[in-house]
């Protein structure tokens, strides 16, 4: 299977581009905002909660950086105005870390800030391992400077993680896409979920609340365990899911009184977004195949 993802991987730049976006678009909004405030309204429309994010994280100058921020405050604007149940996630290479530690700070200082006012929740996503110090320490700074409104993510796949967990309030727990070396990352698939239940453990434990951020069925299981077991009601937790990805099992979820928000992307970068994911990890690009193959066959 692994030799079958990579081949997928090897063919995309050979893939026309509406191609891929006919295979991307049940994961990605669309290219404009309306377009993600249209799924979010229907998300919401079915007992779901949403975080929306901008893609084009990979900035080259200050200016790009900036217009990036601008086009959050222009989402949260519209959260509020449409009155959607939904939070954003932003990264932090996109608000330009790649570019200066204060000028990303100071960027995501307002976006964090406009957002409090507006009683909107942002969420740092994760990057690689280059940037989990500095994602880590803006978090905290900034949550120590009292920005309540404020959540970053930890992958179970870095060797680090359980370690990462200690003291953090609002934590969504993913395994991580990301390809890293063996030494700070776990490569094998058992590996990866022992460590996210040591960690959901963990942070449970510290009375985190925590967003449950997996489509394997052996996680969620594991994760309805813990929260039974510690008799949490559903404003404690909450689990996420991609856009488009085990959606009958996130409506199994929602019926059964949990919490569910779901990662809505959106922007004019899809393509880069779809390939450079499909790159960054080949196993993933064999589940996009499956899934694609699976929705031909009931047509």
């Amino acid at each position: 299977m692994a030799l079958l993802d990579r081949a997928i991987v090897r063919l995309l730049p050979a893939v026309p581009r509406d191609v891929v976006r006919r295979l991307a678009a049940p994961y990605i909004a669309g290219p404009s905002l309306e377009d993600a405030v249209r799924v979010v309204r229907r998300l919401n429309a079915e007992g779901k909660l949403a975080t929306i994010d901008v893609l084009g994280e990979e900035v080259r100058s200050v200016e790009a950086a900036r217009e990036l921020a601008r086009a959050y405050h222009q989402v949260l604007a519209r959260i509020e105005r449409e009155r959607l149940d939904a939070s954003v996630s932003v990264k932090l290479t996109g608000l330009g870390l790649e570019l200066g530690y204060d000028l990303c700070r100071e960027q995501l200082e307002q976006v964090v800030e406009d957002a409090r006012v507006r009683g909107i929740f942002v969420r740092i996503d994760m990057e690689s391992s280059a940037f989990t110090d500095a994602t880590l320490r803006l978090y905290r700074e900034l949550r120590a400077a009292g920005r309540e409104n404020l959540g970053v993510v930890l992958q179970a796949r870095l060797r680090r993680t359980l370690a990462d967990a200690a003291g953090l309030d609002n934590v969504r727990l993913c395994k991580g896409i990301y390809l890293e070396p063996r030494e700070i990352a776990y490569d094998d698939e058992e590996e990866v979920r022992e460590s996210f239940r040591a960690t959901l453990r963990a942070l449970l434990d510290q009375g985190s609340y925590v967003a449950v951020a997996t489509h394997d069925e052996a996680l969620i299981a594991d994760a309805l365990a813990q929260v039974r077991e510690r008799g949490l009601s559903p404003e404690a937790y909450e689990f996420q899911m991609l856009l488009g990805v085990r959606s009958a099992r996130g409506e199994e979820l929602v019926r059964a009184g949990h919490r569910l928000r779901v990662y809505v992307p959106f922007g004019t970068e899809w393509y880069a977004y779809s390939v450079r994911r499909l790159q960054e990890n080949p196993r993933i690009a064999g589940h996009v195949a499956g899934d694609v193959l699976r929705r031909l066959a009931r047509r």
